[in-house]
């Protein structure tokens, strides 16, 4: 396991005064003394509670936990090894040393399953559900299946961190490390870990529907260079089934009403065109794509010999 004082304990946080204080002692007690709490401009005393557990405190620049976590790497930790964690108490300080563990046998990241041992009311049925779906959906447009993407439990190397493209502003900022890591073949591994409720008087800061849908385009948008038939074939086939269901209501009222709809008609074509131009982009996208692959892996064999 890494030594403890390579690491440092990166807590993103925004109105966490009634959990940051115990979360920061937490960490500290099991040795992790470089805690860094990154603020979004909470008004409740959060950093003030921070520092007077022992964290180091930082006012970030813009609003979001994206921007919090890219600045902090970028401008604040010199630490070759960074353990990611919410601050609102449902991970296990006690959970630290599995996670980083994984980064002295060789993986580059790590992610801490929350399903693997998740308490009673830590997840509501409606966000279990959606994080399952979002979980299927990800394995199955990136190839790759990371147990839970949306956990906010993470270990990492800054050398890794810095392959990553990360644009997200908010809590998309896991759906886009997860893909990174896919894109990329970061040696990632999974690490059952412990989930609790928010502890009472403790708020959340997601909103179900408006969270959601902002990692459901994430995934899609990030499919665009990562699977790129899924990305194209996608909308492809939408506008061919579109276009053929207007060829067909259209064939109908010509056959049974002698209506002719001439420019409907021509719209139900040129849906299918474009339907069947984008799948054919789509298929010589991926084979560009599966064809650089190969080659970045034939250089990398030639680097390792």
């Amino acid at each position: 396991m890494p030594h403890r004082d390579d690491v440092c304990v990166l807590v993103p946080t925004l109105d966490e005064s009634e959990t940051i204080g115990e979360v920061v002692s937490g960490y500290r007690e099991e040795g992790f003394e470089n805690v860094l709490v990154v603020d979004g401009g909470s008004t409740d005393g959060t950093r003030e509670a921070a520092r007077d557990a022992g964290a180091h405190v930082v006012l970030q620049s813009a609003d979001g936990k994206g921007q919090a976590v890219r600045e902090a790497v970028r401008d604040h930790i010199d630490a070759p090894y960074v353990l990611m964690v919410d601050g609102d108490g449902t991970y296990l300080p006690s959970d630290a040393a599995a996670m980083v563990a994984p980064l002295d046998e060789g993986y580059e990241h790590v992610i801490g399953d929350r399903f693997a041992d998740m308490h009673d009311g830590a997840m509501t049925r409606l966000n279990r559900v959606g994080n399952r779906l979002f979980n299927r959906a990800f394995a199955f447009i990136h190839g790759t299946d990371f147990g839970d993407i949306l956990s906010g439990y993470r270990a990492f190397t800054r050398e890794s961190f810095e392959e990553m493209t990360l644009s997200a502003e908010g809590f998309g900022i896991e759906t886009e490390m997860a893909v990174e890591c896919a894109k990329h073949r970061i040696e990632t591994m999974v690490v059952p870990i412990t989930y609790l409720p928010r502890p009472s008087g403790s708020n959340t800061n997601l909103s179900p529907l408006r969270d959601g849908g902002i990692i459901l385009l994430e995934l899609y948008r990030r499919a665009k260079t990562n699977n790129p038939l899924f990305y194209f074939g996608s909308i492809g086939t939408l506008s061919m089934a579109v276009g053929v269901l207007i060829g067909i209501w259209v064939g109908v009222e010509w056959f049974t009403r002698g209506i002719g709809h001439e420019a409907i008609a021509v719209v139900s074509a040129l849906g299918i065109l474009f339907g069947v131009q984008l799948l054919m982009f789509g298929v010589l996208s991926d084979l560009i794509f599966s064809l650089h692959r190969e080659q970045m892996r034939r250089l990398e064999r030639l680097e390792e010999e």
